[in-house]
């Protein structure tokens, strides 16, 4: 299957490098197309850029790496293309202030995931993943030895949860479902099963992952 990523920013550019060095090929787009054409070129001949518009058109998957603000315009845009593909959204629905203090946009108990889940076509196969990590943990925890770190994701869909843990695989990270959609507040910024909120910045192991999932069930 095929990957695109929509946006090339901390997230969006890490998880490019990961899948790549993995053996995965990608396709990048930005609003800005010169950053996913430089980016793509320093990544080599498994990367190529395109449009967001071809982008999301020749691919299977999407990792929708964008803010919170602009994936809901760009959802907008493109419900369309988007119909019928796997759907990636790393999203946290929050403002980030110069310090690096984080500000919720949703009200609290409404989580990034329900929101996104809710503005796509019906029939996507959507799955909350890769905004479980910042993009700095991202970058140094993929690989990791003797165990390798988890990403968590969450989903409803087979389709979707298939293509999460191929490219969490590649990237790196031993994939753990957290849950459903109605579960993605817990793999999101504040939730409890992620470094800026119940795990305290740690990473874990496949089998700690389990034991905190279920000890908050």
């Amino acid at each position: 299957m095929s990957t695109a990523i929509i946006g090339v920013g901390a997230i969006g550019g890490t998880l490019a490098r990961l899948l790549v060095d993995g053996g995965q090929r990608v396709v990048l787009a930005s609003h800005d197309q010169s950053q996913a054409a430089s980016l793509a070129d320093k990544l080599g001949e498994r990367a190529v850029a395109a449009s967001v518009k071809n982008a999301i058109a020749q691919a299977d998957v999407i990792v929708l790496a964008v803010r919170f603000d602009v994936l809901k315009e760009l959802i907008a845009d493109y419900a369309d293309l988007l119909s019928g593909k796997v759907v990636v959204d790393p999203s946290n629905a929050l403002e980030v202030d110069d310090k690096g203090n984080f500000t919720p946009l949703l009200p609290q108990g409404q989580s990034a995931g329900s929101v996104i889940a809710g503005l796509l076509p019906a029939n996507v196969h959507y799955v909350k993943a890769f905004g479980t990590l910042p993009a700095e943990l991202l970058a140094s925890g993929a690989n990791r030895t003797p165990q390798r770190a988890v990403l968590f994701y969450a989903t409803d869909d087979e389709q979707a949860a298939a293509a999460a843990e191929r490219l969490i695989t590649a990237a790196g990270f031993d994939p753990v479902k957290a849950g459903g959609v109605r579960d993605a507040g817990r793999v999101e910024v504040f939730g409890d099963l992620h470094p800026f909120g119940g795990l305290d910045g740690r990473l874990v192991t496949t089998e700690e992952a389990h034991s905190a999932i279920a000890a908050s069930k």
